[in-house]
């Protein structure tokens, strides 16, 4: 894959979206832990890479208290200033949203005004990072996001934070050796589900053009071998801003959902009970409870975490 050559002068937005705007809260689905080579946050402000459809580009986001200051450099750069209003919420409608009856989530709401659904449309690039979450732990499934894309992704354009790296294009995913995966404590079958997703990668980013979920853009992800419903709800949820696609099947999020809704433990048919009178708007519900730092009771049974790589 080839790119332009980078723009010699970064390219520059100020963004006044006429709301509150939580820069840190509204990306933080994006960031994989506190390693994340795509995605740190500093005394200077947010830092994001992304690679767009006309290359490689690093995107600085400087919250100020009426609007974003955001600088690009590489070759995205155009690309990925066009793409601030959508990462930042611009088109997600709250204003039907009425969770009064819901005293938990209308609180979390009153103390997260500047939180939005964020929208990269950078499809391939969200369903990988779901993909390698698959049945693992977050520090599995992290550790493995930092390895695979430090290793094989591409320097940060611009003068982004030391270490910070520009995700493989489909190609460069397709040709990481299997042993690589092994080392980075990604095992074969997600691996492979990776692997089947770099063939249509081209068609996958088409659905970022059909709205923000809904059962044609699932279907589509669905296609994908090994992509299941709560991996296609993770993607749909960071590349198309879906307001409607709790993670049906996590290890953690009914139970959660259960305890802050109602005050007990709960599974998923339970949950979509739960979440039901918020139909079209369940994820903002669940984002609303995340982001308000809402903890279920710490006890009953931990994941143990697998390190395979040195078998």
């Amino acid at each position: 894959m080839t790119f332009a050559l980078a723009a010699a002068e970064p390219v520059r937005l100020r963004f006044a979206p006429g709301r509150p705007v939580d820069v840190r809260a509204t990306l933080q689905p994006l960031k994989r832990g506190a390693g994340d080579p795509t995605m740190q946050v500093d005394a200077t402000g947010t830092w994001r890479t992304m690679l767009t459809p006309a290359g490689p580009a690093t995107l600085l986001l400087v919250q100020h208290q009426s609007h974003v200051e955001c600088t690009a450099w590489g070759a995205g750069a155009e690309w990925a200033i066009d793409s601030v209003p959508e990462l930042l919420g611009e088109g997600d409608d709250w204003s039907d949203f009425d969770v009064s009856a819901l005293p938990f989530a209308a609180e979390a709401q009153r103390q997260n005004p500047g939180l939005r659904l964020t929208r990269t449309r950078l499809v391939f690039e969200a369903l990988v990072m779901a993909i390698l979450e698959q049945k693992v732990t977050g520090i599995e499934a992290k550790r493995g996001w930092r390895i695979l894309v430090t290793k094989f992704g591409s320097p940060a354009p611009g003068p982004a934070p030391a270490g910070m790296r520009v995700v493989p294009s489909p190609q460069e995913w397709a040709r990481i050796p299997s042993w690589e995966w092994h080392r980075a404590g990604v095992g074969p079958q997600r691996s492979a589900t990776v692997m089947r997703a770099t063939q249509v990668a081209a068609s996958l980013e088409r659905t970022a053009d059909w709205g923000r979920g809904g059962p044609r853009i699932e279907a589509a992800l669905r296609s994908v071998v090994g992509v299941g419903v709560w991996t296609a709800a993770e993607t749909a949820q960071r590349s198309h801003a879906d307001p409607d696609s709790p993670s049906v099947g996590d290890y953690h999020l009914a139970a959660v959902v259960g305890w802050a809704l109602i005050g007990e433990p709960v599974d998923d048919e339970r949950m979509l009970e739960l979440l039901e009178p918020w139909r079209g708007h369940r994820q903002r519900v669940v984002r609303l409870i995340t982001a308000s730092g809402f903890r279920k009771p710490a006890f009953g049974p931990r994941m143990t975490i697998q390190d395979h790589r040195g078998h």
